[in-house]
Order: C-alpha cells, then sequence, then structure tokens
C-alpha cells in the first residue's frame, strides 16, 4: 500500500467512525474525546484540540471543549454577554470569525516574534510547535446575503495544537480537513439534541420537557397520577405593578420566582406553569405520602427563603412582597391538551380545580399558607406542625374540606431529598 493509499485509509476510517457517532446521537464531550483519541491512534501528533460552539440557553451563549494529550478533555460553558471579552477578542477564534480568515496557522517554532494572540504565545512556552484554527460554519449564506460574523453564528470554531518537533504534516492536516464536514456534521446533531433538551426543560419543566422528548406528544396522551399540586402566589404584585418602573417590576419578579422554583426543584417537585405573580407546582416523587413529605418540605424551606430574600431586598432599599401557598393532593391527570396546532402540558381535574378554590379562601382567613386534609393526613409526621383552621365548603366540592396552616415547620418530615 502506497502512502496516498495510507492516508486515504486513514480519513475513510475517520469518516466513517464519524458518520457512526453522529448517527448514533453520542453527546458531545464522548464524541470530541474519542475524536482526539483517533487522531492520535491515526499517527497525528496532537497535543491540544479546541471546539468552541455557540448556543440556545437562557444563561449561557456558548460552550467550549479542550482536550490535551494526556490529560482528556474538559467541558466548558460561557455565561451570555453583551459585548466580547477581552480574552474572546484576543483569540484566534474571534480572528476566524471576524477577520474573514478561513484560517489560522502559525509555526510557533519558526516565529522569533511573539504571536499575536496571546494563547500561541503561552501555548509555545508550553511546547507547542505549530498552531492549526479553523470554522464550519451550519448556514449556508448566499452570494448575496454573506454571513455577518459580528451576529449569533450557527456554526462550530475548532483548533488543533502540536508539540512534534516539526509540528503537523502536510498528510495530518488533510486527515484533518478531509474529515472536517463530517466532524461539523457529528457536532451539529449533538448540539441541536442538547438545545431541545435545554430548551424543553426551561420552557416546559424538568418532567413535561423530558416526556415530550420521549414522544408523549399526542393531543390527549394523559397519564393519570396521585401528586400534590401546589399554587404560589405573590402578595400586593398588582399595587406594586402601578408604581414601579418595568425593569425593576421584572427583576423583582424574576428574584422571588427564581427562590421559589430552586425550592421547588430542591424538594424534588416539578414546575407546571407561571400564572401571571405566581406558578403552579406539583410534585410526584413516589407514592402520595412521599408527595406530601416532599411538598411540605418544600414549604419550610419556601418560608425561610422567602424571609432570607426580602431581610436582603428591605437591607437594598428595593420593595418587598408577601406571598400565598396552597397545597392539596389527588388524583389528577397529567399530559397533553389543547388542538393540533398548540398544544400544552399540564395538569387537570378536580384536585387541581380544589387547590384553586383553596388558595381563593386566604384573604378570609387571614392565613398565607393554606393544606387541605389530604396533605395533611399523607404528610405524617408533619401532621404535628399543623393546625386546624377549620371545615369549609369549597364552591363546586360536594363535601366540606378541613384546611390547616403551619404552627411550625420541620425541615426534613421524614423525606429524603431525591437530588
Amino acid at each position: 500500500m502506497t502512502t496516498s493509499d495510507a492516508d486515504v485509509a486513514k480519513s475513510s476510517d475517520l469518516i466513517n467512525w464519524l458518520v457512526t457517532r453522529g448517527l448514533e446521537g453520542v453527546e458531545k464531550e464522548e464524541l470530541l474525546e474519542e475524536y482526539c483519541n483517533r487522531l492520535v491512534d491515526l499517527g497525528v501528533p496532537l497535543m491540544r484540540f479546541h471546539a468552541a460552539q455557540s448556543t440556545l440557553h437562557p444563561v449561557y451563549g456558548g460552550t467550549g471543549y479542550s482536550w490535551y494529550h494526556g490529560k482528556g478533555g474538559e467541558y466548558q460553558k460561557f455565561e451570555y454577554s453583551e459585548q466580547p471579552s477581552e480574552q474572546w477578542r484576543a483569540s484566534p477564534l474571534f480572528a476566524v470569525l471576524n477577520e474573514g480568515l478561513s484560517v489560522v496557522h502559525e509555526r510557533l517554532v519558526d516565529q522569533n516574534q511573539p504571536s499575536r494572540f496571546p494563547l500561541l504565545n503561552e501555548l509555545r512556552e508550553h511546547g507547542a510547535t505549530e498552531y492549526y484554527a479553523t470554522g464550519v460554519s451550519f448556514n449556508v449564506p448566499t452570494h448575496n446575503q454573506p454571513k455577518d460574523a459580528e451576529e449569533a453564528v450557527s456554526g462550530v470554531l475548532l483548533s488543533w495544537t502540536s508539540n512534534a518537533p516539526e509540528g503537523f504534516k502536510d498528510s495530518d492536516l488533510a486527515l484533518i480537513n478531509t474529515a472536517l464536514p463530517h466532524l461539523g456534521l457529528a457536532l451539529k446533531s449533538a448540539n441541536n439534541e442538547r438545545i431541545s433538551k435545554d430548551l424543553m426543560r426551561v420552557y416546559l419543566g424538568r418532567d413535561a420537557g423530558r416526556r415530550v422528548l420521549s414522544g408523549e406528544i399526542r393531543r390527549g396522551s394523559l397519564q393519570q397520577i396521585d401528586a400534590v399540586i401546589w399554587n404560589f402566589d405573590l402578595e400586593g404584585f398588582t399595587s406594586l405593578s402601578e408604581n414601579l418602573p418595568g425593569n425593576a417590576l421584572i427583576e423583582m419578579l424574576n428574584e422571588y420566582l427564581a427562590a421559589v422554583i430552586d425550592v421547588v426543584h430542591q424538594c424534588g417537585g416539578s414546575i407546571l406553569k407561571f400564572m401571571g405573580d405566581g406558578l403552579m407546582a406539583m410534585f410526584d416523587v413516589g407514592e402520595i405520602d412521599a408527595d406530601a413529605r416532599a411538598a411540605m418540605m418544600a414549604v419550610a424551606e419556601l418560608q425561610k427563603r422567602m424571609a432570607d430574600l426580602n431581610a436582603q431586598r428591605t437591607d437594598d432599599g428595593l420593595p418587598v412582597s408577601n406571598y400565598t401557598l396552597a397545597l392539596h393532593a389527588g388524583e389528577i391527570l397529567y399530559g397533553n391538551i389543547g388542538s393540533e396546532n398548540r398544544l400544552d402540558f399540564t395538569v387537570i381535574g378536580p384536585t387541581v380545580n380544589q387547590t384553586a378554590r383553596i388558595a381563593g379562601m386566604h384573604r378570609s382567613l387571614g392565613q398565607r399558607i393554606l393544606i387541605s386534609d389530604d396533605v395533611a393526613r399523607a404528610a405524617q409526621p408533619c401532621a404535628s406542625e399543623l393546625v386546624s383552621v377549620g371545615r369549609y365548603m369549597l364552591r363546586g366540592v360536594a363535601e366540606p374540606k378541613e384546611l390547616f396552616t403551619v404552627y411550625r415547620s420541620e425541615e426534613q418530615c421524614g423525606f429524603k431529598d431525591p437530588n
């Protein structure tokens, strides 16, 4: 076999492997770890590899993956920023993106002067001899609509660094470039799957997002479960909204809701939907007694968290709000309702309606937290921490309901955090 035949065989082997792993839907980190190891096995003197990719996420604007020979890889997340950081602006990958360069290619051992890129000077100090960077765009701009590098870019930027005395051979770079579109396609597949999971979790909730991605997408596909429903609402928010500037109001709402969401997730619950200045959550961690204890543990944590948050906002001279919370337990229908063109993954049924009725009793009873007798019974031994506020007929409910409020909170209530 000639050298040329050997190079063709290497390229074919790497391409077939990338296509196979891409079709299998392998995670991005695993794909890149294996890719780097395969390059080394194919004789490429790889010291370092880096991949940077934009993403759709409410917090992070991009992700990175850095691999070093003998150390393995590390996955990184970069917070979203309106302006690029100075470190990013000074990087060779930023130059590929913004200077119309197809590649940045420098022989570090041949340079008497420092590189204009601080990263390359640092790599040379650690023994690097050659650096090669390029990108793969997932957009195909037309002749009259060129890619605007200053805008959010759909694609991946990549770099390879060698520490071999002579750096990369021409055949090494030929192998990298021949397989590059296939690597880009495999990364696009992995990134799209991760974005789908992230957005589903953020917009639908952890459990609902997982269910939708697993195929529960048919209208009317409902599951009957026993769970505890939480109705949380901020007090006095309407009057605050009339006196606060829009930005301050949103910041305040986000701060309170973030605290509540963190408590619900910490105690094993799921956020079902936002309702103006409130939200509905569900606790479905096992049997109904475990659900009730998880919900009660969340009540105790919420009391502490809200008290701390209000104290901090008061110290900062910011407006504060109190809250109301209603809990009820029972059978619910959990799944898809709506039309063929617009579905909502939510909960319906008498338990949900009764929770709303209980929430409507806060003002007349003068209690911030109201808990149904169903939750109180199921939450044993937490029942000793509750006090009855009486039996009441709820609108649309045939039998009277005894309601309780919290007398003294107990953090654990016999429930172990599933996380």
